[in-house]
């Protein structure tokens, strides 16, 4: 899966602060499941809850939800364009802790395809394909 590790980049270098402290930003992959037809091939989609959680932070969050949407934007884009399925599938939960410090964690719904051909020689092509573009 790529989403995850793309995601982790994208706010290390979005999210100020996160980025000399990493260990700060914690991502996990909830209830994952693997979908395969196995019509024409072994081509098969991810679909999990991804866990954004980050630990003792004193920004905004407006400094984290804005980098998230941008990378939605581009990676998941029918959570922000699908009314109803994108009303209630970003949820957070936030722990107010002394200082004006947070601990907070972001739920994200995720899918990620996987198109798998076989090749002449019998290796095995795997690719992730991007997401279609979708201009907001």
């Amino acid at each position: 899966m790529n989403k995850p590790n793309s995601l982790r980049e994208h706010l290390l270098n979005a999210v100020k602060g996160l980025k000399k402290n990493p260990d700060r930003l914690l991502i996990f992959i909830d209830a994952g499941n693997v979908r395969c037809t196995a019509v024409t091939g072994l081509s098969f989609e991810y679909s999990f809850t991804l866990q954004v959680i980050l630990t003792d932070y004193a920004g905004h969050p407006d400094t984290v939800f804005i980098p998230v949407l941008e990378w939605l934007r581009r990676n998941q884009p029918e959570l922000l364009t699908n009314l109803e399925r994108g009303k209630d599938a970003i949820t957070f939960e936030a722990d107010i802790l002394d200082g004006g410090k947070v601990d907070m964690a972001i739920t994200l719904p995720l899918t990620e395809r996987v198109i798998v051909k076989h090749l002449d020689n019998g290796d095995l092509d795997v690719t992730h394909p991007p997401e279609p573009d979708y201009e907001l």
